[in-house]
């Protein structure tokens, strides 16, 4: 088979998954750009950095208030979707993009660029109101990882449907799942642990739901592998 040599790799990418990661790395071009020193009246990235967290991060402490006075500030709730494009740092920020672009690429090329933005926003705000719900943490919930389970929570559905399919076992669907879980447990061990996986979980079952509504035949593969069980 003939395969272009000039062809962008980008072209074997949904768009949806390239906006996602462009949005994502273009933040911290704005940071880096704030850092050496081309904003003018900045006083430097880690500032603007900050700003950005104090103005776009989930916080749960904003979300007690907002249930607790009946009061939900537009420029709050947006902190529901704004969140996943804030990183505390340039790494954190290049793992979360990774996990979108291998993630988004397979969610993509199965379900299409609709369902990539509907599963990582709708992860990323199901995953922030658990966290907001669930914890009483004042540490703000930042970055893209949260809507990146949702899209490996995607994967696992399109994995456990098809491994269903073959006949083969399908509990090998959470391997991807369990190895993260493992990961996240031995960082935390050692360097301390957040409560984010609390939210990353929430969107990863989110995200493993969704294309069930998402996809047609989504419902249906589900309850023939239900009632051959």
């Amino acid at each position: 088979m003939y395969q272009d040599p000039n062809a962008s790799p980008f072209n074997a990418l949904p768009k949806a998954v390239i906006v996602l990661a462009a949005a994502i790395f273009a933040v911290e071009l704005y940071f880096m750009a704030g850092q050496a020193g081309l904003i003018g009246n900045t006083r430097g990235g880690d500032d603007l950095r900050i700003l950005a967290i104090q103005d776009y991060a989930f916080s749960g402490q904003l979300l007690d208030y907002m249930i607790r006075t009946g009061q939900f500030p537009a420029e709050h709730l947006l902190r529901f979707v704004t969140y996943p494009f804030v990183h505390f740092s340039f790494t954190s920020m290049i793992f979360a993009a990774v996990f979108v672009l291998a993630l988004g690429k397979m969610v993509g090329e199965a379900f299409g660029n609709v369902a990539v933005c509907v599963i990582f926003f709708v992860a990323s705000f199901v995953g922030a109101l658990v966290y907001g719900l669930l914890l009483n943490d004042p540490r703000p919930l930042v970055g893209g990882f949260v809507g990146a389970y949702g899209l490996i929570g995607a994967y696992t559905f399109i994995l456990w449907v098809g491994l269903g399919r073959t006949g083969q076992n399908q509990m090998q669907a959470f391997t991807l799942i369990g190895a993260l879980c493992a990961y996240q447990l031995i960082f935390g061990v050692i360097f301390g642990a957040s409560n984010d996986w609390v939210a990353e979980i929430a969107g990863f079952l989110t995200g493993g739901a969704l294309p069930m509504v998402l996809s047609p035949g989504g419902r249906a593969a589900l309850l023939a592998q239900i009632r051959r069980r």
